[in-house]
């Protein structure tokens, strides 16, 4: 267990940001899975070997360290959980986007085959819950339900996303649910995690919870403008993705409000060859451009992230807890904003 000195007095008292990022690479770089079968167990290995920003964990420390002052396994594995399992839904996803890269490196899909994927994730999602499992007996309960109740909502949103494919018309407000649940709730989720660990009042979690939210709204709206307009080396898969898949993106649909003609036919394109590919992506850009989605996208980006703020800061927590949000929203979007 590591033991974090008190910086203030009760609600001040935080775990310091380097601590945290010191605690979270000894725990990702020690996590251990079962050995065999290794054609099992080895691709839970790969996924997190390869990395990515832990932003679930590092929240969930982050809102735990508000509250409290020692990081031991009681909230370390949680924490690592909702990793394990954000780790899992990206390895459905892939299979289902048919994604041949993820963080830079081959999907387990592509490197394995789609049946080891499949199973591979079916017990990473049960690995998650173990370690879930492993909070305080006094609050093992809610964190149950909490994680249960979020566990099942990605799976809605998955399918909503998947949904929305078929249909050429998508309002906003319907797409915005569906992050919600597909990025929104996780997130969230990992707010009140750690402030529930960590015993903070349950406004405070609420507050909390509806941080993670609207933060991970923030989160979604910046990786559909990313799949479009940022730097594949940074991006870590493929520019162009969600074009290609033919998703109805936060960009499509703006552009479907703005009276982009011509946009739907674009998306739906045929993309066989890497020179059809090409063409489709250059084509749906400039539609976005017409129009000027990617303006839009980083005022609803620094909108939402501001709401999220605004939440959070209404939780009873000192200046110092306020700060340590600010800085995390920043650190999550302030590339798009």
């Amino acid at each position: 267990m590591l033991k974090i000195a008190y910086l203030y007095g009760k609600f001040g008292t935080m775990i310091p940001e380097s601590t945290i990022s010191e605690a979270l690479g000894s725990l990702f770089t020690n996590i251990e899975f079962q050995k065999e079968p290794a054609g099992l167990y080895d691709p839970l290995r790969y996924m997190i070997e390869i990395g990515g920003k832990r932003i679930r964990p590092r929240l969930c420390l982050t809102t735990y360290g508000i509250f409290a002052d020692q990081l031991g396994p009681h909230i370390l594995e949680p924490a690592a959980g909702l990793e394990v399992f954000h780790t899992f839904t990206l390895i459905h996803d892939d299979i289902m986007d048919r994604s041949p890269l993820r963080r830079g490196h081959d999907t387990v899909w592509k490197r394995w085959d789609e049946d080891t994927a499949i199973l591979s994730g079916d017990v990473m999602c049960i690995d998650a819950y173990k370690r879930i499992a492993q909070a305080p007996a006094a609050v093992l309960p809610e964190a149950l339900k909490l994680f249960s109740k979020t566990a099942s909502e990605v799976c809605d949103g998955q399918q909503m996303d998947m949904d929305f494919e078929r249909r050429d018309n998508v309002p906003m407000k319907e797409y915005m649910t569906m992050i919600g649940l597909k990025t929104g709730v996780l997130i969230a989720c990992a707010a009140q995690m750690g402030a529930l660990i960590a015993g903070a009042d349950k406004w405070s979690q609420d507050c909390l919870y509806q941080y993670g939210y609207y933060l991970g709204l923030a989160f979604q709206v910046a990786d559909d403008y990313l799949d479009a307009y940022g730097d594949e080396k940074v991006f870590g898969k493929p520019i162009g993705g969600d074009i290609l898949n033919c998703k109805k993106s936060w960009l499509t649909i703006r552009a479907q409000e703005k009276g982009a003609e011509g946009i739907i036919e674009a998306l739906n394109a045929p993309a066989d060859t890497p020179e059809e590919k090409a063409a489709k992506i250059a084509r749906v850009k400039a539609l976005y451009d017409s129009v000027g989605v990617a303006d839009d996208a980083r005022k609803a980006i620094g909108d939402l992230s501001t709401r999220a703020i605004f939440k959070g800061t209404d939780a009873r927590m000192g200046a110092d807890g306020h700060e340590a949000l600010r800085a995390f929203a920043n650190s999550l979007v302030g590339r798009t904003v």
